[in-house]
C-alpha cells in the first residue's frame, strides 16, 4: 500500500477509540514493523501490530476485536485465525480453554514468517509482489463492489480510502482582495509604506487581486427506501473527503421532507455521523417527493444565497412518486441559481440504462453531468465531475 503511514494512523486511532493509549509513538512502530517484514498474510500482520500496539495482556481483547472489524475479510483458511491466542516464536502453540487438541498449523506459520517461506495467495488475492498485498487487499476487496450489497462492517472499512479521496469545486472569485504581482489594482497604502525605503519615491507599485476561493458544495440526498444503501456509502464518502480537507459543503436529505445535515455531521466520527443522521431525519427509507424537496430547499435556502454559485450533487434514483412536472419545474430554478449541477443515479451503472421513470426524464435535461457513483472504484467519475468547469 503506498500510504503506510495513513493506514497505520487510522488504525491507531480506531484502536485509542475504543479505550486503547495507542499514539503516534505506537503507530510509528507499527507502520516500521510491517515495513521491515512486509507480511504476506493477514496472521503476520496480526502478530506486527500485537508487538507494537499492546502493551499489557489485558488489551488484547479489544485489539483482538479491532483487527477482525478492520482485517477480519483478509483471513486465510490455509493460516491459524488472527485472533488465536498469541505464543512465542518456536514454542509450541498454548491449549485451547478446554484442554482439547491443539491448533494444527499455528508452528508452521510462524517460523514460514520467519524465514520468509510464505505460502501462495489463493485465487482472488492481490499480486504477491505487492510490498504490502495484507494491507491493500482489504480496500481492494469492497473497491469494486456496489454499495447496496455491502454491510455495515464493510462499508466502516473503507472510511480510510474515502478519506484520502479529495473533493474540489471550481474557484470563484470573491470581494476580497489578495497581493498579486500581476494584479489589476495598485495597493495604495502598501506602496506607499514601501516607497519609505526609497526617500518617499514609489519605485515599485504593489498591486494586489480578487482572491480566489471554491465554490460551496451543496449535497441534496434521497434517501427513501431504494436509496437507503447508497445514501449511507455517498454520505460517508462526501462526510470523509470533506472533513480530510475540502470545499465548503452543505449536506440536506430528503424523501417526504427535506433535512439540513450540516451541523449534526460536523466533527464527529463517520459511525457516529451517520446514526445521528438516521436520528434527525425522521423520513428514513419513506417515499421520495423530489419535487416537493427541491421547492422547499430553494424558497428556504437556494434563493437566499446558498446555491448561488455553488456546485449541486443530487444523489438519488430519480423515483418520484409525487408530481413529475413540479420536479421539472424547480429543476429549472436551480439550473439558474447553481453553477453546475450533478446527479448521482447508481441505476446509471447499467450499460442499458436509459432515464424513462417519470422523475429522472423530467430532471435529465437540466443536469450538466449524470454519474452512477455506485462503488467506490466509480467514484472518480463524481470527482472530476464536481471539480469541471
Amino acid at each position: 500500500m503506498a500510504d503506510l503511514a495513513l493506514l497505520a494512523a487510522r488504525f491507531g486511532a480506531r484502536l485509542r477509540a475504543e479505550g486503547l493509549p495507542v499514539g503516534p509513538e505506537r503507530s510509528a512502530r507499527f507502520a516500521s514493523a510491517v515495513a521491515l517484514t512486509r507480511p504476506g498474510a493477514v496472521t503476520d500482520l496480526y502478530w506486527c501490530g500485537l508487538a507494537t500496539l499492546v502493551a499489557d495482556p489485558g488489551e488484547i481483547a479489544v485489539y483482538d476485536r479491532v483487527f477482525q472489524l478492520v482485517f477480519g475479510d483478509l483471513a486465510d483458511p490455509a493460516r491459524p485465525h488472527p485472533s488465536d491466542p498469541p505464543f512465542r516464536a518456536g514454542s509450541e502453540p498454548a491449549p485451547t480453554a478446554d484442554n482439547g487438541p491443539r491448533r494444527s498449523g499455528t508452528t508452521a506459520s510462524v517460523a514460514g514468517a520467519k524465514t520468509g517461506d510464505t505460502p501462495p495467495p489463493p485465487a482472488g488475492e492481490p499480486d504477491p509482489e505487492s510490498p504490502y498485498p495484507a494491507l491493500a487487499a482489504a480496500a481492494e476487496r469492497l473497491a469494486s463492489r456496489d454499495f447496496a450489497s455491502l454491510s455495515s462492517d464493510e462499508l466502516a472499512r473503507l472510511v480510510a480510502a474515502m478519506r484520502a479521496l479529495r473533493l474540489a469545486t471550481p474557484p470563484r472569485r470573491s470581494r476580497r482582495y489578495e497581493p498579486g504581482p500581476r494584479g489589476r489594482r495598485i495597493d495604495l497604502r502598501t506602496t506607499l509604506r514601501q516607497a519609505q525605503r526609497s526617500g518617499g519615491y514609489p519605485i515599485r507599485l504593489a498591486r494586489h487581486r480578487l482572491r480566489l476561493r471554491p465554490r460551496r458544495l451543496v449535497v441534496l440526498c434521497d434517501i427513501s427506501g431504494s436509496m437507503e444503501p447508497y445514501a449511507r456509502a455517498l454520505l460517508q464518502l462526501v462526510y470523509c473527503a470533506v472533513a480530510a480537507g475540502g470545499p465548503r459543503t452543505e449536506v440536506f436529505t430528503f424523501a417526504t421532507r427535506l433535512t439540513r445535515l450540516t451541523r449534526v455531521l460536523a466533527r464527529v466520527p463517520p459511525e457516529v455521523a451517520l446514526a445521528r443522521a438516521g436520528r434527525a431525519a425522521p423520513d428514513w427509507s419513506g417515499g421520495t417527493r423530489i419535487g416537493e424537496a427541491l421547492k422547499t430547499f430553494i424558497e428556504r435556502y437556494g434563493s437566499r444565497g446558498l446555491a448561488r454559485g455553488a456546485v449541486l450533487l443530487i444523489i438519488s434514483d430519480g423515483w418520484e412518486t409525487g408530481d413529475a412536472a413540479l420536479l421539472a419545474e424547480q429543476m429549472a430554478r436551480l439550473s439558474r441559481l447553481a453553477y453546475r449541477i450533478v446527479w448521482a443515479n447508481p441505476r446509471t451503472a447499467s450499460p442499458d440504462y436509459e432515464p424513462l421513470v417519470a422523475g429522472m426524464a423530467a430532471a435529465w435535461p437540466y443536469c450538466d453531468t449524470v454519474v452512477s457513483a455506485h462503488s467506490l472504484s466509480a467514484v472518480d467519475e463524481l470527482i472530476e465531475a464536481l471539480r469541471a468547469r
